[in-house]
């Protein structure tokens, strides 16, 4: 399964940074790519390399395998395959829904609308939990302490991102609307 992995995560990777980074820029005139703009070491730097870590260790998984290097290998299950198809296509719909205030990082001048509608109004990151879907789908597609390595990289560093970095700057920016927001929409999950 390493070979779909690869295909269906290198797709992922260019449609959800990509494509999404091209069409915002046709429609915006910013790519949206504000990169990591928090102090080095701090915990939303940390964040940010997470991200990194967790995309470097998602493509290494799959051609890990291919080359034949399979470190401790885990019982494999195909229903991988379903959790990374479903989540690329929540992850780039949550995105769509975003439109112009879709950006990667946080720049703390920057003053983009508060989307609360949509995929939104059930929860704050449909985004984030759709990628998280997406790549618990690796260590059953390439089952190694690699693949599982990138899932827990990109759970820590969405917490991180969330908690540290994007709803701080949220709250400061959009105050008692974001708080509103906050009291009705779940983190991750609906209701939660």
């Amino acid at each position: 399964m390493s070979l779909p992995a690869l295909v269906i995560y290198g797709l992922g990777l260019a449609l959800a940074l990509g494509y999404r980074s091209w069409a915002q820029w046709r429609a915006t005139g910013s790519t949206g790519f504000v990169g990591i703009r928090e102090p080095v070491l701090s915990l939303g730097w940390w964040g940010g390399m997470l991200f990194v870590l967790s995309i470097a260790l998602t493509v290494a998984a799959p051609v890990l395998e291919l080359a034949g290097i399979t470190p401790a290998t885990l019982e494999p299950m195909a229903v991988g395959l379903v959790f990374a198809v479903a989540g690329l296509i929540l992850t780039l719909a949550a995105q769509h829904a975003m439109g112009a205030s879709w950006r990667v990082g946080v720049d703390a001048d920057e003053r983009t609308d508060l989307v609360t509608t949509g995929v939104f109004g059930l929860v704050r990151n449909p985004i984030f939990t759709a990628m998280v879907v997406a790549l618990a789908g690796l260590p059953l597609l390439v089952p190694t302490w690699v693949s599982v390595a990138a899932l827990l990289s990109l759970v820590a560093a969405v917490e991180i991102q969330v908690r540290v970095v994007e709803e701080p700057y949220l709250a400061r920016v959009h105050g008692a609307a974001f708080t509103a927001y906050t009291a009705r929409t779940g983190r991750f999950v609906p209701k939660l």
